[in-house]
């Protein structure tokens, strides 16, 4: 095992997290905590703005739960942090932008984390799948989540049966973004963070909390908690310098320089 499961680089405004456990990166107790200290801490920090997601290596992103860990004692209800699994499914205020870059298999909880992030890209040859039915357990957030993100018959068949997605049918599917070659995959996820980072991130912020807060709510209730400044992030949006500055730098002309404030 590696000494320290979770690589992190600082790049500029962007945090790029590496999960690191040889041999498949599977994730134990210890290093779902670990994830999780490293997400809140992304959260928190206001000079950060976007987070990169992968894993070492150019065979696995992550099988999900490490099923020798809990062989040796993990329990599977044990205490994964704050975040809950990985860090980040439970994670509450993240209003900032996660890129999960997809290096290879990606199944059970490891799908369940990339299922978290905002956007997915994978290589050409990663993999997809929810293997939990063939050891009688349920993917209990994939479960939840799955059917809202793609067709509910494909997220049903994944379900029940297990069967793997190349990427090209994931991409149809609509589960990713974008398919890379394995050796472009990173340079890739950077331009897109570095895109993101350069943009207004008051605005992702309140973008992330509308949509995950009107998920379940119909859509005129959300639009009048919208309006009634309801939501703390559209809030602070709209009294905030960078709402004028985007004002003045349409007016001018010119780019808008954000400061997140």
């Amino acid at each position: 095992m590696s000494d320290n499961p979770i690589k992190t680089t600082r790049r500029g405004h962007v945090l790029e997290v590496t999960l690191d456990r040889p041999k498949a990166n599977a994730i134990d107790l210890e290093t779902s905590r670990l994830m999780g200290q490293v997400f809140k801490s992304f959260r928190d920090d206001p000079e950060l703005r976007v987070a990169i997601l992968t894993g070492a290596g150019e065979k696995f992103f992550c099988p999900g739960w490490d099923l020798k860990a809990a062989a040796d004692g993990d329990a599977v209800d044990g205490d994964y942090g704050v975040g809950g699994f990985g860090g980040l499914q439970e994670l509450r205020g993240l209003n900032k932008p996660v890129i999960a870059a997809v290096n290879g298999i990606c199944c059970g909880g490891g799908l369940e984390l990339a299922l978290s992030a905002d956007m997915i890209l994978a290589a050409e040859h990663a993999t997809f799948a929810l293997p939990e039915i063939r050891s009688g357990t349920v993917a209990d957030a994939a479960s939840v989540k799955l059917p809202k993100r793609i067709p509910y018959h494909i997220a049903m068949d994944m379900l029940l049966t297990g069967r793997w997605l190349d990427a090209d049918e994931a991409a149809r599917w609509g589960l990713i973004n974008y398919i890379y070659p394995a050796q472009d995959l990173m340079s890739e996820a950077r331009k897109l963070a570095d895109l993101l980072a350069s943009g207004p991130p008051l605005v992702y912020a309140a973008i992330k909390e509308v949509v995950r807060e009107a998920e379940d709510m119909k859509f005129q209730d959300a639009m009048n908690k919208i309006t009634k400044s309801q939501f703390e992030t559209v809030e602070r949006l709209y009294t905030s310098e960078d709402q004028l500055e985007g004002a003045r730098a349409f007016a001018e002309k010119r780019d808008p320089v954000w400061k997140g404030r």
